[in-house]
């Protein structure tokens, strides 16, 4: 395996980091259970974030740069230190076997004490995937980029784009600005120990989301469970599907339009840095560029904008697609996207831009050619983005999609709102829920149905499932491990259960996970 820095440009003669060439040995030995080195150490770094400092986290490998860039085929073997002020849980997002080797034996991981180290050994999932924090720590940057090469990936220059959201004040004084008063579910919603901003407490105040809304255009009359059978209605919309609705809500859902970014956030960034002073990398003229772009954020869903070059999605997830053209692209929070630009070969700089859901607010690269100009780019579009919809999942087809089978159950998720910043599924915070349970070898189907007024990305541990039906019907969608579920919308997804153990199904909003939109499925 060979730990690179993050961001990264990747091609089959050298190694790249913006223009600047790193030469990197083999790590070695890192299947013995007590590696040399730390294969991970996950502590404090130091940023400048518009002409001020951020104290921040990082995971950084043995040559103190942070992300981790392997080959399919490879493991993550080694030891993680825990070298941050409070007890550590970490998520390897979109890792399957990961999530095999540590979740069955600690549900969610467990926690890595202060100083602690924690010894993995796991065949790494190919694809766009990346590790991150399963605490409020990972609005404080805890978290990089885990990318495993395809074998089959051709002759391309891989670059990877981290996104995140930012603040100088610290999650809880955010969480309390919101309305809501602490954790719901325990250890994976409460903050470790954090590191200490100088600049905490001086960002803008977040707004708060409105109240649940409605299904646009849906008469009531078509919400009792019957009309959900008729033409172009998905299998399973039926009465149970309300469940977990409170007194109201059904009124509720006849009201408010949709709404996002319930946090006003001081600056967003890609690859640690703004628009003021982006990263520059350096791609030859008329070169074939993967772009692997990981959505970081805490509460925030971007477009993807390719500007002047045309791309073609090649895999959501970590999880390859047939091709589709297009320049402009959605992605949530917990989601990642690969696009495949050419470069033109009279060469020039090419912004790759990132705009914020339903605000004008931008954050980027820029691909240059050598000796081409990079203008001075502003960090705010002329109009506002869209809400982020299902509208892409629609159109993408998996290249390797599940076998056609029914399912052996299905099971309806009611995405909710109650008073005080508590985020629900089916009228339950974490820790007074229901666990969904099935059987290892089913096929089993989650209808999620959001009368709310936001977006909620939902994500599944240790599996990639299928999209398979929303508005209008069924359909085959992409494989995932996170799904956009558009307010007032339901969105169907079918896995295949092919492991034990306790996984957990939460939204990758974290402020809507930390006050409790999370549950479990248990297979045994």
């Amino acid at each position: 395996m060979t730990l690179i820095p993050s961001p990264l440009s990747l091609d089959r003669r050298r190694l790249l980091v913006g223009s600047s060439a790193l030469l990197l040995g083999g790590l070695g030995g890192l299947g013995r259970a007590r590696a040399a080195a730390p294969l991970l150490t996950v502590g404090s770094r130091t940023l400048e974030v518009k002409g001020k400092a951020a104290t921040v986290f990082g995971l950084t490998g043995p040559n103190g740069q942070p992300g981790l860039v392997a080959r399919e085929g490879e493991r993550f073997a080694g030891e993680v230190v825990n070298a941050t002020g409070g007890p550590l849980i970490m998520h390897w997002h979109g890792q399957v076997f990961a999530a095999f080797d540590q979740d069955r034996a600690r549900p969610g991981g467990g926690e890595t004490p202060v100083g602690g180290r924690d010894v993995h050994d796991f065949l790494l999932t190919p694809g766009t995937h990346w590790m991150h924090s399963h605490q409020m720590t990972e609005q404080r940057l805890l978290a990089a980029p885990m990318v495993t090469i395809e074998k089959d990936a051709g002759d391309v220059q891989n670059v990877v784009v981290m996104l995140h959201d930012f603040a100088f004040r610290a999650p809880e004084e955010i969480l309390a600005e919101l309305g809501g008063g602490g954790s719901a579910h325990g250890a994976h919603g409460a903050a470790a120990a954090p590191v200490q901003d100088p600049h905490a407490g001086h960002g803008a105040a977040p707004t708060p989301a409105p109240r649940s809304g409605a299904m646009p255009g849906m008469p009531m009359g078509q919400m009792n469970g019957h009309a959900m059978h008729g033409p172009g209605a998905m299998p399973g919309m039926g009465p149970g599907m309300m469940q977990g609705m409170g007194p109201g809500a059904m009124m509720g859902m006849m009201g408010a339009a949709p709404h996002a970014n319930d946090v006003r956030y001081d600056a967003h960034l890609a690859n640690d840095r703004t628009l003021d002073d982006p990263q520059v990398v350096r791609v030859e003229r008329g070169g074939r560029v993967r772009l692997r772009l990981v959505n970081g954020a805490t509460a925030t869903a971007y477009f993807v904008d390719t500007g002047g070059l045309a791309a073609e999605c090649v895999a959501v997830d970590g999880s390859p697609c047939r091709p589709l053209a297009g320049t402009r692209f959605p992605l949530a929070q917990g989601q990642r996207i690969d696009l495949v630009v050419t470069v033109p070969r009279e060469g020039g700089a090419f912004p790759i831009l990132a705009q914020v859901e339903a605000d004008r607010a931008l954050t980027g690269i820029v691909l240059a050619t050598a000796g081409a100009e990079v203008k001075r780019l502003g960090d705010t579009a002329e109009t506002a983005a869209a809400h982020a919809d299902l509208s892409l999942d629609q159109r993408l087809v998996a290249a390797r999609p599940l076998a056609v089978r029914p399912a052996d159950r299905t099971f309806h998720l009611m995405l909710g709102e109650a008073p005080g910043y508590r985020w629900t599924l089916n009228g339950a915070v974490h820790g007074e829920h229901t666990p969904l349970e099935a059987k290892v070898g089913e096929r089993i189907e989650i209808m999620f149905m959001n009368p709310t007024s936001m977006m909620h990305p939902m994500h599944l541990h240790g599996h990639h499932f299928q999209v398979v039906g929303s508005r209008g019907g069924r359909f085959a969608g992409p494989m995932r491990d996170t799904v956009i579920v558009p307010p007032h919308t339901p969105v169907v997804v079918a896995v295949d259960l092919d492991k034990p153990g306790d996984w957990f199904l939460h939204c990758h909003h974290l402020y809507h996970m930390a006050t409790g939109m999370m549950t479990e499925l248990k297979v045994r």
